[in-house]
């Protein structure tokens, strides 16, 4: 499993900042994190199943997109962008 990381607002959603969700790749990662707490549903995926744009996944430090293969143990940051004015 992978061990899925998430800075607030979505941790608030998700009862908690830290998750261990199995997956092949990164979406099936985010998928699973969604069916598991579904408050979070639609905030990292959009309707066609890819990143929003205003969310970073990083995959071991590196950043990562739907299709980026995880293994276990490998660790996911979720992070949303920060906008304000």
């Amino acid at each position: 499993m992978a061990q899925v990381t998430l800075r607030a607002p979505l941790s608030e959603l998700c009862g908690g900042r830290t998750h261990a969700i199995a997956g092949a790749t990164v979406r099936e990662v985010l998928v699973a994190l969604e069916r598991e707490h579904p408050p979070i549903a639609g905030w990292v995926l959009d309707e066609q199943g890819r990143i929003r744009e205003h969310v970073n996944v990083f995959v071991n430090g590196i950043p990562g997109e739907e299709r980026t293969r995880v293994a276990d143990g490998d660790r996911l940051h979720v992070l949303p962008a920060i906008t304000g004015g």
